[in-house]
C-alpha cells in the first residue's frame, strides 16, 4: 500500500465513538497517516460569524473525529502509540463563549466569539494590543473505539481517549491508548492553535488542522488503562522567554468549587490590572491560563492554581 494513500479527508467523519463504525482505511502497525480535519465546529463556524449567530450553534454537529483507521494487528490488552509527526493549521481560528458550556457557564451567559489571525510567518497570534499568544498547535481529539456496544458522544472524554484536550500532545510527542476492540479503530480531530490547561471557557483557539501521524501497535500493554502520553520538550518561540508568572489560588473542600475561585481570581486580575472585559479575561484564560492542583492532602480543603504566565504581555 502506498503512502500516497493513507490520508483521511474531511468527508470521512464521524460524530459518536463505536466498535461498530467501519473503518475508512486499513493500515500496518508503523504506517504514517495524515489527516484533513474540519475544527471543532464543523464548518458552523466562518471568519465572518459573529456572536449572534453563536446563540444558533448547533452542538450536535460539534467535534467530529476522523477516521476509524483500524491498524492490522491491534488486539485488547495492547496499547496504540501515536505519534505527532506534523501539525499545520488553517491561516484563522476562533475562540468562543457560548451560553451553558464553560467553567462559569453560570456567569457568562451572553455569547460572545473572537476570531483569529493565525499567519503562517509568525509564531504567535494577537489577542489584542499589547497581548500575544505563542502558537503550540495540538489536536484535541485522538482515541480508539470503546469496548461496550452502542454510541458514545466525541464531546466528553473517554478512558479510550477522545476529547482528553491535552495541550501537552504537540509535534514530536507521543499518546497511547488502551485497545479494546480488534484494530484500535482510531480516529482524531479538533484543531487547536494554542490552549491552556483547562480550557477553561470550553473552547481554545479552535482551527481546522492537517495532521500527520505515525500509528505503531504496541504489544501487550495492558498496563495501559488510560491514556498515557510522552510530551516532548517545547521549542523556544522568540519573544516569550520566561517572565515568571502570576497566580491566584482557589481554596476550597468541593474541588470543582476551588477551580472555579481560581479562576474567578485570575479574572479579577486581568479585568483590574489588565484594562480586559471580564468576557475578554475569560477567553483569555480558556488560551493562557494552566490549572494546577497546588494542595490535595490537607483536608478537608483543596488548593487549586490558576496560573498566568506574564511572557504573552508585549512591552514589559
Amino acid at each position: 500500500m502506498g503512502s500516497h494513500s493513507l490520508h483521511i479527508n474531511r468527508r470521512q467523519s464521524h460524530l459518536k465513538w463505536s466498535n461498530a463504525i467501519t473503518p475508512v482505511l486499513k493500515v500496518d502497525s508503523g504506517a504514517v497517516v495524515t489527516f484533513d480535519a474540519l475544527d471543532a465546529s464543523n464548518g458552523q463556524v466562518s471568519t465572518s460569524t459573529s456572536a449572534e449567530d453563536v446563540s444558533n450553534f448547533d452542538i450536535n454537529l460539534a467535534d467530529p473525529v476522523y477516521g476509524p483507521v483500524y491498524v492490522n494487528g491491534a488486539e485488547p490488552g495492547d496499547a496504540l502509540e501515536v505519534e505527532i509527526l506534523d501539525l499545520k493549521t488553517a491561516d484563522w481560528g476562533w475562540t468562543a463563549v457560548m451560553p451553558g458550556f464553560g467553567l462559569l457557564a453560570d456567569e457568562f451567559r451572553e455569547p460572545q466569539i473572537k476570531i483569529w489571525d493565525l499567519p503562517a510567518d509568525k509564531p504567535y497570534a494577537v489577542f489584542k494590543e499589547g497581548i500575544r499568544i505563542p502558537l503550540r498547535p495540538f489536536l484535541g481529539e485522538m482515541g480508539v473505539a470503546p469496548e461496550a456496544d452502542g454510541e458514545f458522544s466525541t464531546i466528553p472524554p473517554l478512558i479510550t481517549g477522545g476529547n482528553i484536550d491535552c495541550r501537552h500532545l504537540t509535534v514530536g510527542s507521543k499518546l497511547f491508548l488502551p485497545v479494546k476492540t480488534p484494530g484500535a479503530l482510531f480516529s482524531c480531530g479538533d484543531g487547536h492553535a494554542a490552549q491552556g490547561d483547562g480550557e477553561v471557557c470550553g473552547t481554545a483557539i479552535e482551527t481546522s488542522m492537517h495532521a500527520t501521524l505515525r500509528l505503531t501497535v504496541r504489544k501487550n500493554h495492558d498496563w495501559v488503562a488510560s491514556p498515557h502520553y510522552f510530551a516532548a520538550p517545547l521549542a523556544p518561540i522568540a519573544g516569550f522567554e520566561d517572565r515568571g508568572s502570576y497566580a491566584a489560588l482557589g481554596i476550597n473542600s468541593d474541588l470543582l468549587e476551588a477551580t472555579r475561585d481560581a479562576l474567578r481570581g485570575i479574572i479579577n486580575y486581568l479585568t483590574a490590572t489588565r484594562g480586559l472585559t471580564r468576557t475578554e479575561a475569560y477567553m483569555l484564560a480558556s488560551i493562557a491560563v494552566d490549572l494546577k492542583l497546588a494542595e490535595v492532602v490537607d483536608m478537608p480543603n483543596f488548593g487549586v492554581a490558576a496560573t498566568l504566565p506574564l511572557n504573552i504581555f508585549q512591552g514589559e
